[in-house]
């Protein structure tokens, strides 16, 4: 950096107009090498370097510095040049590349000259400002009935995720299943609710509140987004101002698209910003049998229902799905994952109550590491040994019909080649034909896709085809129908 800006730069400053067009690319390496090494007792004079560049003759040359700018550092001083700026130039193209410049470090200098920059730079900005105060979506906020949900999520799951709606306590005469399809099952609100009490619920993936169905019309999809109707939603839901990502659902990005509507929805309603970056909300477009779906989704991150999740592995399962067979299994005192990686569906089974015992192996000591983080922040307590699954019963004392229960989603050879897989699976029902009680049951995904037979002990009674990102695998529910004396 030092012989870029004691070097490079006075040839630059000293250099006729040609030289200096033809040098203009020595702009932007200032700013992009600076910010990646540059020492902070140079940063004054690279920032009032690239100030004075913006009153350069050469249009190309101001475009580079404005852009060089909010990589320097010097927030207050880069964002009154760069305001200053927009204030003075007349030119609508340069005027943009000021705003866009100055939608990097908004703040309130930021704001005061939001209004003459064009829509979707201003925009940016008040977005900017608006996030650097902060928000959140409310839990807690009562909503009215009549209120429709789409609760969406992988495909094969929707029975349990009616089942969990129809079983649950807490949505018992407030909330009903009116529909559905692959993925998606839809709920109306038959009395007042609120999203927490939605959170409930374990086995979906994402929750969208419906605001309205249009055809494929851009002023109608901003018509919806900005009706009273909705911001009175939005507004009562937010603490902060309501910021938004806007996105087509299964149709690439469409940055043309999203633009226009963004750009609509701000000039009938500028209280909602469009935030592409950290958005408390998202505007999800749905294909609808030719016409578009309008749908408002809180983006929690992390999901407040598996917060217990401080540490992860690749491959893991994922929370709804480990849900969904937790619930498949239904109680019972003690529960085993043969395979338990960061331990998600022994948190899941636990977390539905009754369990007095919960154990877990797996090979990876890493796996196991994540387990008992997860377990830990979950309040839960179990056994985990890292070894072969065929030995953890005689290890953990489980032998002889020592657990009620099973659950496990066993490696199922997609990412890593298992050569023994088949052998593997058959080993496992061997071994849950061992150690389950009378009355118990295994649940697990299936890799190998064909009913069990090696043991008259255990019966398949459910077996469903679940998306599991990309592949099809069947969650499958065996149960022990007798002793081993019977």
């Amino acid at each position: 950096m030092g012989a870029v800006v004691g070097e490079e730069v006075p040839l630059f400053d000293g250099g006729g107009e040609e030289y200096r067009a033809g040098r203009v690319a020595l702009v932007r390496a200032v700013g992009v090498v600076f910010s990646e090494s540059g020492r902070a007792s140079q940063r004054e004079a690279v920032v009032d370097w690239l100030r004075g560049l913006l009153g350069d003759p050469n249009e190309r040359i101001r475009r580079y510095a404005m852009a060089a700018l909010p990589k320097v550092g010097e927030r207050e001083v880069v964002e009154r040049a760069l305001a200053g700026m927009a204030r003075g130039v007349s030119g609508e193209r340069e005027r943009r590349h000021a705003g866009k410049a100055l939608a990097k470090v908004a703040g309130r200098g930021a704001l005061e000259v939001a209004d003459v920059l064009p829509a979707g730079v201003a925009q940016k900005i008040k977005a900017g400002a608006a996030r650097e105060a902060g928000g959140r979506v409310l839990m807690d906020v009562a909503m009215p009935a009549g209120v429709r949900i789409h609760l969406r999520g992988r495909r094969g799951l929707e029975g349990f995720v009616r089942s969990e709606v129809e079983g649950s306590r807490m949505l018992r005469g407030r909330m009903r299943v009116v529909g559905g399809g692959s993925g998606l099952v839809v709920l109306e609100a038959a009395g007042g609710f609120s999203l927490g009490d939605v959170f409930s619920l374990r086995c979906f993936g994402t929750l969208n509140l419906v605001l309205g169905e249009v055809a494929q019309d851009w002023e109608a999809v901003a018509g919806v987004i900005a009706s009273e109707r909705v911001w009175r939603m939005v507004r009562a839901l937010t603490e902060g101002v309501p910021r938004y990502r806007l996105e087509f659902i299964g149709e690439g990005h469409r940055r043309g698209a999203v633009a226009a509507i963004a750009e609509r929805v701000h000039a009938l309603r500028p209280e909602m910003l469009n935030d592409a970056r950290s958005a408390m909300w998202a505007v999800d477009l749905h294909p609808a049998g030719g016409r578009l779906s309008v749908e408002l989704r809180p983006r929690l991150v992390p999901d407040p229902r598996f917060s217990y999740r401080l540490a992860d592995v690749s491959a893991a399962s994922h929370p709804p799905l480990a849900a969904a067979m937790a619930l498949l299994a239904g109680r019972g005192e003690s529960v085993w994952d043969p395979f338990c990686g960061s331990g998600v569906e022994l948190v899941e089974r636990a977390r539905l109550g009754g369990v007095r015992r919960v154990y877990g192996s797996d090979l990876s000591r890493e796996a196991l590491r994540a387990a008992e983080s997860n377990l830990d922040a979950a309040g839960v307590k179990g056994v985990l040994r890292c070894c072969d699954f065929r030995e953890f019963p005689r290890i953990a004392g489980i032998c002889d019909g020592g657990v009620d229960q099973i659950i496990t989603n066993p490696p199922l050879g997609r990412r890593v080649p298992i050569p023994d897989l088949k052998e593997m699976i058959g080993d496992l029902f061997t071994l849950a034909a061992e150690v389950l009680r009378p009355g118990g049951v295994l649940v697990l995904a299936n890799p190998v896709g064909s009913e069990w037979r090696g043991n008259p002990r255990l019966r398949r009674d459910v077996s469903q085809r679940v998306d599991f990102g990309g592949f099809d695998c069947r969650i499958e529910r065996y149960s022990v129908r007798h002793s081993r004396r019977a």
